[in-house]
């Protein structure tokens, strides 16, 4: 035994020096305040299984901009509208890469993502071929019959790999905070990522062949939607994105049934605009204020990806305080959507808060950006805006909400579970009562 300890040893005094000295050389960078961290994990032990909550938490004692050792990895945490404003508006170019979990790797995945890219020239290509070919005003015009039979179909297929693939990467991996055994893979989590990712190609590949196929027949015109649009410039990346609709329609729901005064009145709305008319059209959101208002709130409440990574290309100083190159850097955005100065009771559900202003979730309002801000503002949230709407604005219109039975005795879970995107650890279970 004695034999082996210098062989256990020696590597974890070298880990601890490498450690020591680069915290010694941080604390002389001026970096924003934070937890003193310990040896080797450094703050690892404070966070929890949210760890939007566990950040808020630290932030409310150490302040808005903050920094923290995740393990090896230096990390700095921004939780106010102020701190959002000066790293995703003001030193956007600086910041502006993602931090990619080595579970995001697998299969190559990154390579072809618009989600994981670095701002450089495919970066752009790709934001660039997404808004005008899926996310512009007159495709999504286009396309808006198709989005309730081939996307509903699509997303019905993938939905189970697209959850768990959610959780995996968000999950806690030692990869993310020792890069330096990240190689090993010591919990597997790229292995299991690498066989959800094949799971979601090879479905994308078949949607892919069929079309091949069918232009080659030549048994129907172009569709010209975005595939067609790759085929025709023989491109090899495809878009991919996450389900957040549903979640933000489910957690939408689940304030609305411990409100009933709320969701009377955004029934009665409702009535009042579209009276026999059964199926809310495009055209209908605008003269819905008080629909809009339930969006809005819900967001600011759950937002679908509350702790996006960045990452420092440059050193930058922000606030007097210095970010190094190469620094970790979350925006926690469900801190940013509850921020006590901006919001009059901030934990509370109240879509009364946004009507008769101009407040929106578009990127310039620093205290509610639900989708992101700057130029990595979700790609998808023209499409995210329009069905979130449409779909919530319908099932409130045609159904009457109530919870089973037994979940009225015991009040609705809104226990959340950890992502890429947040989720309700227990599903919302409700009875919908058609409204004639």
């Amino acid at each position: 035994m004695a034999f082996f300890l210098p062989f256990v040893l020696v590597p974890l005094l070298i880990v601890f020096s490498s450690y020591a000295l680069q915290f010694f050389h941080d604390s002389r960078s001026r970096l924003p305040p934070g937890p003193w961290p310990l040896p080797l994990i450094g703050n690892l032990h404070q966070l929890d299984h949210l760890p939007h909550r566990s950040l808020a938490r630290l932030a409310a004692r150490h302040g808005p901009l903050m920094s923290l050792c995740l393990g090896a990895v230096l990390t700095v945490v921004a939780s106010s509208p102020d701190t959002a404003r000066e790293i995703l508006q003001r030193h956007n170019a600086a910041i502006g890469a993602r931090s990619i979990g080595d579970s995001m790797r697998a299969c190559g995945y990154c390579e072809s993502s618009v989600l994981c890219l670095p701002p450089r020239r495919k970066w752009r290509a790709l934001r660039r071929l997404g808004a005008a070919e899926l996310f512009s005003p007159q495709r999504l015009a286009v396309t808006r019959p198709l989005r309730q039979d081939a996307v509903a179909g699509l997303v019905r297929h993938v939905s189970d790999v697209v959850d768990e693939a959610s959780v995996l990467a968000a999950g806690p991996n030692v990869s993310e905070f020792f890069p330096a055994v990240a190689a090993a893979d010591l919990q597997g989590v790229r292995w299991r990522m690498a066989t959800l990712v094949r799971r979601m190609y090879a479905i994308i590949d078949e949607q892919i062949e069929r079309r091949k196929h069918s232009r080659a027949a030549g048994e129907a015109c172009q569709q010209n939607d975005l595939l067609d649009v790759m085929l025709n410039k023989e491109g090899e990346d495809l878009f991919t994105g996450g389900e957040t609709i549903s979640h933000t329609i489910e957690c939408a729901l689940a304030e609305l049934l411990q409100a009933p005064n709320i969701m009377r009145k955004v029934q009665e709305e409702l009535k009042s605009v579209m009276g026999t008319k059964q199926q809310i059209d495009e055209t209908d959101i605008s003269k819905l204020p008080y629909l809009q208002a339930v969006v809005k709130e819900t967001l600011r409440l759950h937002p679908p990806v509350p702790l996006p990574p960045y990452e420092a290309e440059a050193t930058v100083e922000i606030q007097g305080y210095t970010i190094p190159k190469g620094t970790k850097v979350l925006i926690n955005i469900w801190a940013i959507d509850r921020c006590a100065e901006a919001w009059i009771e901030p934990n509370k559900f109240m879509p009364e808060r946004f009507l008769g202003t101009e407040v929106n979730f578009m990127g310039r309002d620093f205290h509610l950006i639900p989708f992101g801000a700057g130029r990595r503002i979700c790609l998808g949230l023209p499409l995210a805006y329009r069905m979130v709407h449409l779909m919530l604005g319908s099932l409130l219109h045609r159904f009457r909400w109530t919870l089973l039975a037994d979940d009225e005795k015991n009040e609705v879970d809104m226990r959340e579970r950890f992502g890429l995107a947040l989720s309700l650890v227990v599903p919302l279970r409700e009875v919908p009562e058609e409204i004639h």
